[in-house]
């Protein structure tokens, strides 16, 4: 990385919990939050039991998908490799759902009724070896904010609690970019115009899970700007984060620009939250690109 390199302070909130049901100071939490800065918890770790530790193999993922996941509501599990490990992996993933909405009560009580859609992953592959078969758009070691070619959100919060469960003390290495505001300014003049028609087609066709708003159209547009931007991955305002085993950290990942570059084994969590359900709604993209845009983008 020779790009500019951010001060600490402007990109990160650590916090001392050790337990996942501990109450902190939530107001300097849920602030640094929405202001797109990455809550970092280093002592808290997420435990496996001697059977659990058993699942950290990388073949236990089904060939044709990057990660395990499941869906909490479904209780659906997907991309288990190994049949017989299917209970052994739900067990394990609805814990740490468990888990990771504890921690958001403690943490985070604002937005406790106002979360939605859950779904969690396990992710038993080094970053490495997805990066080299990935294409640019695909590639996560590129910095970029979440946006998602079938699934447009409206304008809804992605949420994501990330957890190290490196059973070897690994470290997972991110980096992280510049606020949103200035992200945004930078990339806007470079993205491509909204055609409604176009959004309307691909929804009716089953391209899109619904209809792309012009919102989810440019944070689309963003993302992919920025992961082709070889220059300002490189040269771009941006800080290098070691995150240790047994550690966790939270952020909205829709806003924060982030690039996972090596480490391996992690448990995630994420969630959608509405933008009225935040306590500072004018730090959501959404407010900030219908400010530059000048109109409603939704």
């Amino acid at each position: 990385m020779s790009g500019s390199i951010l001060p600490a302070q402007s990109v990160i909130h650590s916090l001392p919990n050790t337990q996942w049901d501990e109450p902190v100071n939530n107001a300097s939490a849920v602030e640094a939050l929405e202001q797109g800065k990455v809550l970092f918890l280093p002592n808290l770790a997420f435990d496996l039991s001697a059977a659990e530790q058993l699942l950290l193999k990388p073949e236990l993922v089904d060939a044709k998908r990057k990660n395990i996941s499941f869906n909490p509501q479904t209780g659906k599990v997907n991309g288990v490799a190994v049949e017989d490990t299917t209970p052994q992996v739900k067990a394990l993933l609805e814990r740490h759902y468990h888990h990771s909405q504890q921690l958001v009560n403690a943490l985070l009580p604002e937005y406790r009724a106002e979360l939605h859609t859950p779904n969690n992953t396990l992710r038993l592959h080094p970053v490495t070896a997805w990066r080299a078969s990935s294409s640019w758009r695909k590639d996560d070691s590129r910095l970029h904010v979440d946006a998602f070619p079938s699934r447009p959100n409206h304008g809804e919060r992605i949420l994501r609690i990330f957890t190290n469960i490196n059973p070897n003390g690994e470290s997972r290495q991110w980096r992280v970019g510049e606020p949103f505001p200035q992200l945004a300014q930078r990339f806007m003049p470079r993205l491509k115009r909204y055609s409604p028609l176009s959004s309307w087609l691909q929804h009716r066709l089953g391209i899109t899970k619904r209809y792309r708003s012009h919102y989810d159209h440019l944070m689309l547009q963003l993302h992919d700007a920025m992961k082709a931007d070889q220059s300002y991955q490189q040269q771009g305002p941006q800080l290098a984060l070691e995150l240790p085993a047994g550690s966790s950290w939270i952020c909205f990942s829709d806003q924060t620009p982030h690039a996972a570059m090596s480490g391996q084994f992690m448990l995630e969590q994420t969630f959608l939250l509405p933008v009225s359900g935040m306590k500072n709604p004018q730090n959501a993209p959404l407010a900030i690109l219908e400010k530059l845009q000048q109109k409603t983008l939704i």
